[in-house]
């Protein structure tokens, strides 16, 4: 009878032990695992290796749990044999089942899926240890499962769960409210263009290049922006920018009949199609404030800075020289508008029949 008992226990030991930490292993995740690497602890590291082939490990875990469940029953039963005789084999049968389901399935499942990270750690070096032995068992098991598992590797993460584990932890107080608005702010700026930052052409303030400063004083003093376009015989003609700074400093020298064109500087022209990333990329790698947005014929569609990018993760910036607020806002109205107008206009100027 004892001999029985310990077979029994072996076996429900065994079982558990190979229950408890593939549930383990699969419930981790692998950006926790990445983060516990960085430690260099050998385990972990064991870890990552184990989560970056997660097959293998699971095929040794479940050849491990069937010679367990198979070799252990034939030996149980015919111990059991032997010791109950064939009346009681079939209650044996029945009470060993229900052990073996609560405990060797449900209980250290459950217990693995919510110890995860330790029981891995634990595991993982005797784990890893244990595939290399059964190698060729695994090799076997890996090329007859290979048709069904082969595929396109599923990504660690992607955009909807990185906001949707921002929101989580703003909720659970693991990080503050504003924190959790850059982060979804970060992902917009992939999802809008040029176009969509731009202070459109029927607002923009730009000089005439061919003027001298004398003759644009009042324009210049008056803008409120540090750069100001300079065109040529019409806004879709850019020649460049001049810094609004350098302009009243050769008003103040006397150099009132100067050009304008004689102090500008080059600009970068984009097209309306690029993304906010990309042109936030490219204004601190150029080290430049402003680019004229041009639209698929050429012509200039606006003129973007890399305040109205920062604006995208920041919200609106506004200082004290800024009288209106927001321009982009500004040129809808006055399209809508200009549209209104057109529309009415038409409509009253109609004879009557």
């Amino acid at each position: 009878m004892l001999t029985l008992a310990i077979i029994v226990l072996v076996i429900l030991t065994g079982s558990a032990f190979c229950s408890g930490v593939e549930t383990a292993l699969l419930s981790i995740s692998t950006i926790r695992v990445r983060q516990l690497a960085q430690s260099n602890i050998p385990s972990a590291i064991a870890l990552l290796s184990i989560k970056e082939k997660i097959s293998r490990p699971i095929a040794t875990i479940v050849i491990l749990n069937n010679i367990f469940n198979i070799v252990g029953s034939i030996v149980i039963g015919s111990v059991a044999t032997n010791v109950l005789g064939n009346a009681w084999l079939g209650i044996f049968s029945a009470i060993l089942t229900f052990l073996i389901i609560i405990f060797g399935e449900i209980v250290p499942k459950t217990v693995g899926e919510r110890y995860a990270e330790p029981i891995s750690l634990l595991a993982a070096v005797p784990v890893r240890g244990l595939t290399f032995l059964l190698k060729p068992l695994v090799w076997i098991v890996e090329k007859a499962t290979q048709p069904f598992t082969k595929g396109k590797r599923r990504p660690t993460t992607n955009e909807a769960e990185i906001k949707l584990l921002a929101n989580i932890g703003y909720q659970e107080g693991i990080i503050e409210d504003d924190e959790a608005e850059m982060i979804q702010r970060v992902f917009r700026l992939n999802d809008l263009t040029a176009a969509d930052l731009m202070t459109p052409r029927t607002i923009v303030t730009y000089l005439s290049g061919a003027l001298t400063l004398g003759e644009c004083k009042r324009e210049i003093i008056a803008s409120q922006h540090t750069r100001i376009i300079v065109v040529g015989e019409s806004i879709d003609q850019v020649l460049g920018f001049a810094l609004k700074q350098k302009l009243l400093a050769a008003m103040v020298e006397g150099n009132n009949d100067q050009k304008i064109a004689s102090l500008t500087r080059k600009v970068r022209f984009v097209p309306e199609t690029i993304r906010a990333d990309k042109l936030l990329k490219n204004f601190l790698e150029a080290r430049e404030h402003l680019a004229v947005v041009v639209d698929e014929y050429g012509n200039v569609a606006g003129v973007v800075t890399l305040e109205d990018v920062l604006e995208v993760l920041t919200g609106e910036i506004v200082d004290e020289t800024d009288r209106i607020i927001d321009l982009q806002e500004t040129a809808r109205k006055k399209r809508e508008r200009m549209l209104q107008f057109r529309f009415f206009g038409n409509k009253s100027t109609k004879k009557k029949p």
